[in-house]
């Protein structure tokens, strides 16, 4: 049999209805409805049926930067430069959010960990911060970084944080102990984005040094380097399978290995 060529994606649709540049979006795991963020501090809900109206929730007072929805569908969490988390309830389409002052600089991201039971949130202020859901309660800080904590996601698989900083490093951390397992110096700029593979071994990092990496994270050792990018690699994601990683860049493209 031959090979089938890979066919080139076609546009779906477009949603239409931010003010200003979009910074972050996540899908509902219904896959019914996907959620945005932007820098005109609104984060807007859309229904992928054509006759369900958009929502929009206002709370944020500046930039939203990042989005995530829990696992479970119950939750989306939102951060912005206005240095809060707030967590609204999907299905609750006027309800207010609940807000958390969580940071001392402006937040640049969030995810939901796969239990659906805590938060990670990455700030200007250097540090990674664990929160609960359930009573909004701050759980742990993880201080070290040098620099802006641009990114930070928790393990699908294990109590563990990997985060990336302006500093040029790659940080993992335990969430039991506390303290920094590893400082992974290899890349020549500042990390943009880290990514946890499915299997949770492996880590991807991108970076503005054009480059994309890939971590052991049992042995710590670097185990692909792609010159990947013409421009800043400003976001890295591996696909549910672990069989493909994704990436965007300042270069305008989006490439997949």
């Amino acid at each position: 049999e031959q090979p089938k060529m890979p066919v080139d994606p076609t546009l779906e649709r477009t949603f239409r209805g931010h003010r200003g540049p979009v910074t972050c979006a996540a899908f509902h795991p219904s896959m019914k409805v996907l959620v945005s963020g932007a820098r005109d501090k609104t984060l807007m809900m859309w229904n992928f049926k054509p006759s369900m109206r958009a929502f929009r929730f206002t709370e944020h007072t500046d930039a939203v930067n990042s989005v995530d929805v829990s696992s479970n569908g119950e939750v989306i969490a939102s951060v912005s430069a206005d240095r809060t988390i707030r967590l609204w309830t999907p299905h609750m389409t006027r309800a207010k959010s609940s807000c958390i002052k969580a940071h001392i600089g402006a937040i640049r991201s969030v995810r939901v960990t796969s239990d659906s039971a805590s938060l990670v949130t990455a700030s200007d202020d250097k540090t990674v911060k664990l929160w609960s859901i359930a009573g909004h309660r701050f759980k742990q800080a993880f201080a070290g970084h040098s620099n802006w904590v641009r990114c930070a996601v928790p393990s699908p698989a294990g109590p563990v944080i990997a985060s990336g900083s302006d500093d040029k490093t790659v940080k993992l951390w335990d969430m039991n102990s506390k303290s920094c397992i590893v400082t992974l110096y290899d890349h020549s700029a500042p990390v943009k984005s880290v990514a946890f593979h499915p299997g949770g071994n492996v880590i991807a990092s991108s970076s503005d040094d054009q480059t994309i990496k890939l971590w052991d994270i049992r042995t710590h050792q670097l185990l692909q380097h792609y010159p990947a990018h013409m421009g800043s690699v400003n976001c890295v994601d591996f696909h549910p399978s672990g069989d493909f990683l994704v990436s965007g860049s300042a270069d305008s493209s989006v490439k997949i290995w």
